[in-house]
């Protein structure tokens, strides 16, 4: 269960689900609306602004937090989203359970033109042909660690570990990145469904458990930020952000591998505002928006067009923004393992939060 809460200042465009539950009448502005969930704080609220400028299409915002909780209210139906982001795993859900609906690329031009080729190659891992999602955000998880207080050298899973930062080490309040972290630090799948393998990964998880300061979801770039930890378990797009407000921080990539994950937007096939939907994911894709997206709120943008609009030399050609991902080995997207498979998991990680 991936959580992403990506939440710097609070957003003033979000709404109550009353609200929402009586939109979808077409009726909100001169040429409509358009019902986006969407993450917290993930997406410049200036874009939302423009868009509605230039369009006339007035923009219903709301937000969750993970991805568990925007599932069961799209299946559910009772508010009918238009454009929502879901991350990779939980898109294959939604379309093994036919809750999507296919795009037609001939009405979002702009995805067809600015996307990384790259990025649709790892799409088709949780979207077969790329007809139900296009790329929006992209990034790693990996180690963040503060060179005033670990001095030895960081590169493995292992450093988590460690009994000489008992109480400085943070860990993702996350079934599926916790698991990630104990399965690639043992050499598994972190997709695996080997109970052997996930049973190793459970108690390697429990002897970890005092060392741990906290278990975190965006906590952990405040106290990374702060001092408060030594090393936590965090989201690319975050370390960019902690480290332009403490120097002393650094992004590894352990030796192990890791998760890449995308998260993309794609239209329920509910929505009942189709080509404001289109409209809306169309202008998320030109370059100049794309950029003032990545410039907010830090992720990873597989908008080619908007890289090369970076003028910063040292974000253009960031190795955490950026990287080579031909450099490291082991790196996988997290597939969804099906009811059971997730049942399996969240019982094992019910043990490790229990003990």
């Amino acid at each position: 269960m991936k959580l992403k809460c990506k939440i710097l200042i609070p957003l003033i465009l979000g709404i109550s689900m009353l609200a929402l539950t009586s939109c979808g009448s077409g009726q909100g502005g001169t040429n409509g609306e358009v019902v986006v969930y969407n993450w917290g704080e993930y997406i410049d609220p200036e874009v939302i602004s423009s868009f509605e400028e230039e369009t006339g299409i007035r923009v219903i915002y709301d937000e969750f937090e993970t991805n568990e909780i925007m599932y069961p209210k799209v299946e559910a139906g009772a508010s009918a989203y238009d454009v929502v982001c879901p991350s990779d795993y939980m898109i294959r859900k939604m379309i093994d359970n036919d809750l999507l609906a296919k795009i037609d690329f001939d009405k979002i031009p702009n995805a067809k033109t600015h996307i990384g080729q790259q990025y649709y190659e790892q799409s088709q891992e949780f979207d077969p042909g790329n007809e139900y999602s296009i790329p929006y955000c992209w990034g790693t998880v990996g180690i963040l660690y503060n060179k005033t207080m670990v001095t030895e050298p960081v590169d493995s899973w292992d450093i988590l570990w460690n009994e000489a930062y008992a109480d400085n080490i943070l860990m993702q309040d996350s079934v599926r990145d916790a698991f990630m972290v104990a399965l690639k630090r043992n050499g598994a799948s972190m997709n695996s469904l080997d109970e052997t393998q996930l049973q190793a990964a459970k108690e390697a998880l429990i002897a970890q458990k005092p060392l741990v300061q906290a278990y975190v979801i965006d906590q952990v770039r405040d106290k990374m930020i702060g001092g408060e930890a030594a090393l936590g378990v965090i989201y690319s797009g975050e370390a960019i952000y902690t480290q332009r407000e403490n120097p002393d921080l650094e992004y590894v990539i352990p030796k192990e591998g890791t998760n890449v994950w995308i998260d993309s937007w794609v239209i329920p096939k509910n929505a009942p505002n189709r080509e404001n939907a289109e409209k809306f994911i169309d202008y998320m894709c030109r370059p100049d928006i794309a950029l003032k997206n990545f410039e907010y709120i830090t992720y990873s943008t597989p908008n080619e067009g908007a890289r090369e609009l970076i003028e910063d030399e040292d974000i253009k050609n960031s190795p955490i923004a950026f990287p080579d991902l031909s450099q490291y080995d082991n790196l996988e997207t997290y597939s969804y393992l099906g009811e059971e498979g997730d049942a399996l998991y969240s019982e094992l990680w019910k043990e490790v939060k229990s003990e």
